[in-house]
C-alpha cells in the first residue's frame, strides 16, 4: 500500500469539490490502486488545518480548528509526522503562491495545479521552474490549466513527443465564452441578457470583464505553445477584447453592471452581419509554424464543429501532418466545478501510481 499525503491550497468552489470527491472515492483508491490516499493539511490563504483525517464534515471543521500558518510551518509539519510522497495541490489563482513552487520542489514535493500562473508568467521563471523539476525528478501536472477536464495539454505533448509535428491549434478555449456566443448567435435577445445570466449561472468571473477582456483565453494558448517549445510571453498574444474602452480601465464593477447595455449596440451589428449560415465564436488560435497567437472574434459556419456548439462546450482543433485537412478535435465540457475537481484528481493519480 503506497501512501500519498496531499496538501490542498484553496478550498473554494473547485477546492472543495476537490476534497469531497477525494473522500469519496478514498475506499476504492485503496482497493483498485493500493493507494492510502491522505489529506492531511487543507488551507485558504490565511488558515490552515491539519486533521490525520478528514471526513464530510471537514468545512466544519476547518471553521473551528483552523490556525494561521507559514509555508515553513508546513514543512514542519511534514518533518514532524514523517508524511511520504507529498503532493501539493494548487487549486489557487494566485500569482505570488506560484513563487513557491520552488521550495516545495527542493523540499522532494510534487504538485498537481489548476493555477495557470507558473505556466504562464515571463518565461525566464517558466525555464527555470523545469530545469529545476528535471533535475530533482518532481512531477509537475496541470492538466486543468486548458480545457479544464479535458486532455488537451496530455494529447499536445504526446503529440509532440512522438514526433508528429503540430502546425496548428485553433478552437473555443472558454467555457463561458461559448455559452455566450452560443446563445446569442441563436436566440433573439440582446447581449447583456445572455451575459447576465450566464453570471447568474456562475459561468463568468465575478467580474465579466475578465472573461470578456480575452486574457485567460490568451493564457491557455500561450501554455500551448510554451508545450510545444515556443520561448513566448503573454505579450506575444494579439487579443481582441471584447470589453470598449469606455467600460474598461477607470470604471468601477458596479458601474459596469450598470451600463452593461452600452454592450448591445456593439454585438448586434457583429450579429446582423452574419448570414443565416454563420455565427459568432470567440476563439484562440496558434499558428505553430509562424509563431503567430490569435485571441479574436470570428464568423463560423453553423456546419462546421465549431458553428454547432452548444453550452458551455469547449472546443480544440488541432492540425498536424497527419491531421492536415481533418484535424483532430477534442470536445467538451469547459467550465464547471466539478469537472475541473476531477481533472485534478485524474492528475493526482497520475503522480501517486508513480511513486
Amino acid at each position: 500500500m503506497t501512501e500519498v499525503n496531499l496538501i490542498i491550497f484553496g478550498i473554494g468552489n473547485v477546492g472543495s469539490t476537490l476534497i469531497n470527491q477525494l473522500i469519496d472515492f478514498k475506499p476504492d483508491l485503496r482497493l483498485k490502486h493500493n493507494i492510502d490516499l491522505r489529506i492531511p493539511f487543507v488551507c485558504n490563504s490565511k488558515k490552515g488545518l491539519y486533521a490525520k483525517s478528514l471526513g464530510h464534515d471537514w468545512q466544519s471543521l476547518f471553521n473551528k480548528e483552523s490556525r494561521s500558518y507559514s509555508i515553513s510551518s508546513i514543512q514542519e509539519i511534514v518533518s514532524q509526522f514523517r508524511l511520504e510522497n507529498v503532493i501539493i495541490v494548487d487549486a489557487t489563482a494566485s500569482e505570488a503562491f506560484v513563487k513557491e513552487y520552488p521550495f516545495f520542489i527542493d523540499k522532494g514535493f510534487h504538485i498537481v495545479a489548476a493555477n495557470k500562473a507558473a505556466n504562464t508568467l515571463d518565461y525566464e521563471f517558466y525555464k527555470i521552474l523545469r530545469q529545476k523539476l528535471a533535475r530533482l525528478k518532481s512531477n509537475f501536472l496541470y492538466e486543468t490549466n486548458v480545457g479544464a477536464g479535458l486532455p488537451i495539454i496530455e494529447t499536445i505533448k504526446n503529440l509532440n513527443q512522438s514526433g508528429e509535428k503540430v502546425k496548428k491549434i485553433r478552437g473555443v478555449f472558454s467555457g463561458s465564452l461559448s455559452y455566450i456566443f452560443n446563445r446569442f448567435s441563436n436566440e433573439d435577445i440582446e447581449f447583456s441578457e445572455v451575459l447576465k445570466d450566464a453570471s447568474q449561472k456562475g459561468y463568468t468571473e465575478p467580474d465579466a470583464r475578465d472573461d470578456l477582456s480575452g486574457k485567460d483565453v490568451a493564457r491557455k494558448l500561450l501554455i500551448l505553445g510554451r508545450e510545444l517549445g515556443l520561448q513566448s510571453n503573454l505579450s506575444d498574444v494579439k487579443i481582441q477584447s471584447l470589453v470598449p474602452k469606455t467600460l474598461n480601465g477607470k470604471t468601477t464593477l458596479k458601474q459596469f453592471n450598470d451600463r452593461i447595455t452600452e454592450l448591445n449596440p456593439i454585438f448586434h451589428k457583429s450579429k446582423s452581419e452574419q448570414n443565416g449560415d454563420k455565427v459568432l465564436r470567440y476563439i484562440g488560435e496558434l499558428d505553430v509554424e509562424n509563431y503567430i497567437f490569435n485571441v479574436k472574434l470570428v464568423s463560423e459556419s453553423r456546419q462546421t464543429s465549431l458553428g454547432q456548439l452548444k453550452g458551455t462546450d469547449t472546443l480544440f482543433e488541432i492540425y498536424t501532418e497527419s491531421y492536415n485537412d481533418r484535424p483532430l478535435v477534442i470536445q467538451g465540457a469547459g467550465a464547471g466545478k466539478e469537472v475541473t475537481a476531477r481533472g485534478l484528481f485524474s492528475d493526482i493519480i497520475k503522480i501517486a501510481n508513480t511513486l
